[in-house]
């Protein structure tokens, strides 16, 4: 019998399960649990339709077409666009990239941004809580560059030095990619105060939101970051398609990443003109549906309301965290003051590998390993954890089958 405070009168987890198709199936004969959301979240039945409609219905290449099909999904895929730029709270829909995901409008920032300004010497500021797509980026633009990597240190509860952060600041540093939330540990990062004082040395900002996005809202205008970027498919949305947000006066003066269609506006033998803002970004057939899609998943999470998703996995993180604390020879990794709906955890002389495999026969999906996040578990002397995440489809009986779960696994060890 579930202990669990109860839920939040407006938030009805047990109906918005209803939407999501394949929380309904089992898994080795057993309800499916799913709690690896850090990893990709599920899809609601209105995001799988609206994949279903438009290829059925509304698909063509999008731009320059002019018969019907092409225009309808011309503005589908534009439609989606100025979703996301509400959704972001972004001053203009050209401000909104599409990617195919967050490493690469990282990537993008770093080869575009990064490398034609960046010299020997020259540093960039990371955390050492970074995933690693906020970090092999950097130390390939550093190669290429001959700029310095430099770390702002975490302590033990996962949490950023902030005194280092500010010691770290310099007249070298050129840029800061932080995390909003990490993903091995849940810390949120004060990613407001960590942009104004950036900014104070002169040092423009990118935020990776991939972890944040579905949790929280998000302002960029009241954030003044300069980047921020996500994937789709965390936030209830397909895979394959992404979003790098860019202040305008940024990103007129960046060069285009990849060339090819739609990113031209003119092409002769002697020169290429380049097309405006967002398009010389967006080179190639893009990933139309999912972007229309991903438009879908955001209506849907507004129509539940931000506020209210944060509050439901809040009080679910709080009860797994006092339950998990009950477990003799658990340890969290990552017990940050602020941190999101993230448990990542340890078990005495038991592999996470060993835990992960024996919740799945229980039908419990976590993730069990490094995280891409190697030095976090460098940091804390661990060659892995089983993380266990939680959406806004999550319930606290599920959050009871994990720890029946996890008591289960100590108990087949001995």
């Amino acid at each position: 019998m579930s202990t669990a405070p109860a839920a939040v009168p407006i938030f009805d987890a047990a109906r918005i399960r209803k939407d999501f198709p394949i929380l309904e199936r089992q898994v080795h004969g057993q309800p499916l649990v799913y709690l690896d959301n850090a990893a990709t979240a599920q899809k609601p039945k209105a995001v799988l339709d609206c994949i279903a409609r438009v290829y059925t219905e509304d698909y063509a290449n999008v731009h320059r077409g002019v018969h019907t099909l092409s225009q309808r999904a011309t503005e589908l895929f534009e439609g989606a666009r100025e979703k996301v730029q509400r959704h972001l709270n972004a001053r203009h829909s050209h401000e909104i990239v599409f990617t195919r995901g967050t490493t690469e409008a990282i990537n993008l920032i770093a080869q575009s941004y990064g490398r034609p300004r960046f010299k020997a010497g020259d540093e960039i500021l990371i955390s050492a809580m970074e995933h690693h797509s906020n970090i092999v980026p950097w130390q390939m633009l550093c190669e290429q560059t001959g700029a310095v990597l430099k770390v702002v240190p975490i302590d033990r509860t996962g949490t950023l030095v902030l005194d280092q952060f500010e010691a770290l600041l310099s007249n070298r540093t050129r840029l800061l990619a932080v995390t909003h939330m990490s993903n091995a540990l849940g810390t949120i990062n004060p990613v407001e105060k960590l942009i104004k004082q950036a900014h104070r040395h002169g040092v423009p900002v990118l935020v990776d939101g991939a972890q944040a996005i579905p949790h929280m809202a998000v302002d960029v205008q009241a954030l003044d970051c300069d980047f921020y970027a996500f994937s789709g498919h965390k936030l209830y949305g397909p895979a394959g398609i992404g979003i790098l947000y860019g202040k305008e006066e940024l990103l007129n003066k960046m060069p285009p990443y990849q060339g090819g269609g739609d990113m031209i506006r003119r092409v002769t033998f002697e020169k290429t003109e380049y097309n405006a803002l967002p398009y010389k970004f967006e080179a190639g057939t893009p990933s139309i549906v999912d972007a229309i899609a991903l438009g879908v998943a955001i209506d849907y999470v507004n129509a539940i309301g931000i506020e209210a998703i944060a509050e439901h996995e809040h009080r679910l993180l709080a009860y797994a965290t006092e339950q998990a604390l009950q477990i003799p020879g658990l340890a969290l990794i990552g017990q940050a003051a602020e941190k999101g709906a993230i448990l990542s955890f340890t078990l005495n002389r038991i592999h996470p590998h060993d835990i992960g495999t024996i919740l799945d026969h229980l039908g419990i999906a976590i993730r069990a390993g490094h995280h891409c996040a190697m030095p976090v578990m460098d940091f804390f002397g661990v060659p892995a954890t089983a993380r266990a995440s939680f959406g806004f489809y999550n319930t606290f009986n599920e959050v009871d089958a994990l720890i029946a779960g996890i008591r289960k696994v100590i108990e087949v060890f001995g």
